[in-house]
């Protein structure tokens, strides 16, 4: 039996982290992406779970492309791909409208909205290069995004626009794709999310401290990404919203 290959973008200690760990325990070879992926998250999940990182800048397109080629080379076709980028930066995230930087909302775009449609683009185009398998089941590529791909927030409206292109991508990828055997799901997580910590605990930069489970946890979500991975083509689910039990809605 081949071994299957998963490739997240978008690397870091939270969500993506907890992806690839528990892929790596499911007997899949993980492959992570990251501009940096000398981060000592990255590193300790090389060294402690196999884990091959690349580096890749994910608004080129050419970085993509040679992204994918590299994996395919090292490891295989990827049947799972997971786009983890929202795209926010400080500098933009909070500003009134008549305040935000035209550069900054074109970066926020190019660092979600189209990094996703090239990561897209890329899982599709391999994924149809390969025979489904006995289910009909090609490979699912998942998008994560935030609470802002249904609401655009006062002082938001940068992320929003990400936020929903990327929203309707995936719709329109999902409709497109799915009867071609290729699971598109998109995965808003209304929530901070506290990922664990050294000491155990479970923290976010901007909402501290999680107390009682107030935040989604990244091995939750992961799970999560796992199961929509493996549901049968008569029930595959294109959207599951994730918020913890207190979040306000």
């Amino acid at each position: 039996m081949t071994t299957e290959v998963a490739l997240i973008v978008g690397a870091g200690p939270g969500t993506s982290a907890s992806c690839a760990r528990l892929f790596s325990r499911e007997g899949m070879q993980v492959a992570v992406a990251a501009r940096t992926p000398d981060k000592p998250a990255l590193k300790k999940l090389e060294s402690e779970y196999n884990v091959r990182c690349y580096q890749c800048d994910a608004r080129e397109p050419e970085a993509v492309t040679a992204l994918f080629q590299a994996v395919h080379a090292d490891l295989g076709r990827p049947t799972l791909v997971v786009h983890n980028i929202d795209g926010r930066t400080p500098e933009i995230f909070r500003k009134d409208l008549a305040e935000a930087d035209p550069g900054l909302v074109r970066d926020t775009l190019l660092n979600s909205a189209y990094s996703a449609f090239l990561v897209g683009q890329q899982a599709t185009k391999s994924m149809l290069a390969s025979s489904p398998g006995a289910d009909g089941h090609r490979g699912t590529i998942i998008f994560t995004n935030a609470s802002a791909a249904y609401k655009g927030y006062p002082r938001s409206g940068a992320f929003a626009m990400a936020c929903q292109g990327k929203s309707g991508l995936a719709e329109s990828m999902a409709r497109e794709l799915m009867p071609k055997g290729i699971h598109i799901a998109h995965v808003p997580i209304d929530a901070a999310i506290g990922w664990t910590q050294e000491d155990g605990t479970r923290w976010h930069r901007l909402a501290g401290t999680t107390v009682d489970d107030n935040m989604a946890d990244p091995d939750a979500i992961a799970e999560t990404y796992l199961q929509l991975h493996r549901q049968p083509r008569s029930t595959w689910a294109f959207e599951v919203v994730l918020r913890p039990w207190v979040e306000p809605w």
